[in-house]
């Protein structure tokens, strides 16, 4: 396989070519992106200030807030960019660190929303031994260790990536940078890529998969051990956030990454991969604030305080 790169630079592509679509897209876009960043940075503050959320769980969603605005600001404004001025060029630097950055937040995430699932299990199922178990230095050693291996992963996938030669087009027919539209662009053989990627993304999604399912089924048996009624409701409502977010995040990746390349409409894969890019960012702060009453108690308080610093 050769690692010589013919092209210098690639071509993002939009969802249209109409000016007024454009527009629009880009006006959803970045109400999307505003929306996330302010969502997820509310969360990260009311956590951060108030001291009853200093738990194994708040901060594991702080980190999710913090991993969710790096994700979605890795794509998003080069997206606008696209949509708004036709200024479709990356050059193949650019285009790397993308797609090392995009891998490496959706590795992370992946992995942190396994580590809640085993927060859950331990508060529910092992509440005497919670504290013990969950320790702040486990805490942060299992943020660590996600970050670390995250970034090996990464590299790993971005460096087999760019070690292919490109010479049929430059054209990325996706708004950003992803593997899968790469490969359709290599005139080397791509077979062993096209192997790693699928084995790599059973490993670690799948293995993620079933110990989020284990977790879970372990979590449900016992709540419905509960004498009460709200007892139940109440372990059901720390669950129920992270379920959907899960189901949304591996359900569109896994259609992205697990599927054959160009086996599909190409306007629909762009699609999907808003489902699992943009969409859970913009979803956790409202998903979590909702159906979350600490947190939601805890912007009260916050918000309250500024009105009365401004007076």
């Amino acid at each position: 396989m050769s690692n010589s790169t013919r092209v210098t630079e690639f071509l993002l592509s939009g969802f249209s070519d109409v000016w007024e679509f454009r527009v629009l897209h880009t006006m959803l876009f970045l109400l999307m992106y505003l929306a996330t960043l302010t969502g997820n940075l509310l969360i990260v503050t009311v956590i951060t200030v108030d001291q009853r959320l200093h738990t194994p769980m708040y901060f594991f969603i702080l980190n999710l807030s913090l991993w969710d605005m790096c994700y979605i600001s890795v794509t998003v404004p080069k997206a606008c960019v696209i949509f708004l001025l036709n200024n479709r060029v990356i050059s193949v630097a650019g285009c790397a660190a993308q797609i090392f950055l995009v891998v490496l937040c959706a590795y992370a995430e992946l992995l942190l929303l396994t580590i809640m699932a085993r927060d859950r299990y331990v508060a529910i199922c092992q509440p005497l031994h919670y504290h013990v178990i969950m320790t702040p230095r486990v805490c942060v050693q299992m943020m660590l260790a996600s970050v670390l291996s995250g970034l090996v992963y990464a590299g790993v996938h971005t460096g087999n990536t760019f070690h292919l030669s490109f010479c049929h087009s430059n054209v990325v027919h996706q708004f950003f940078c992803d593997i899968p539209p790469l490969l359709v662009l290599s005139c080397s053989d791509t077979l062993n890529n096209e192997i790693i990627i699928f084995a790599s993304s059973m490993i670690i999604a799948g293995g993620c998969f079933f110990f989020i399912t284990m977790s879970y089924v372990h979590i449900f048996s016992t709540v419905l051990k509960f004498p009460t009624r709200g007892e139940r409701r109440k372990a059901f409502s720390t669950c129920i956030p992270h379920i959907l977010i899960v189901i949304v995040f591996l359900g569109s990746g896994a259609a992205v990454y697990l599927k054959p390349t160009s086996d599909s409409p190409l306007l629909q894969d762009m699609v999907i991969s808003v489902f699992y890019s943009i969409v859970p960012p913009f979803l956790n702060p409202v998903i979590y604030t909702l159906r979350n009453k600490q947190i939601k108690e805890a912007i009260r308080q916050v918000m309250k305080k500024t009105l009365i610093s401004f007076r």
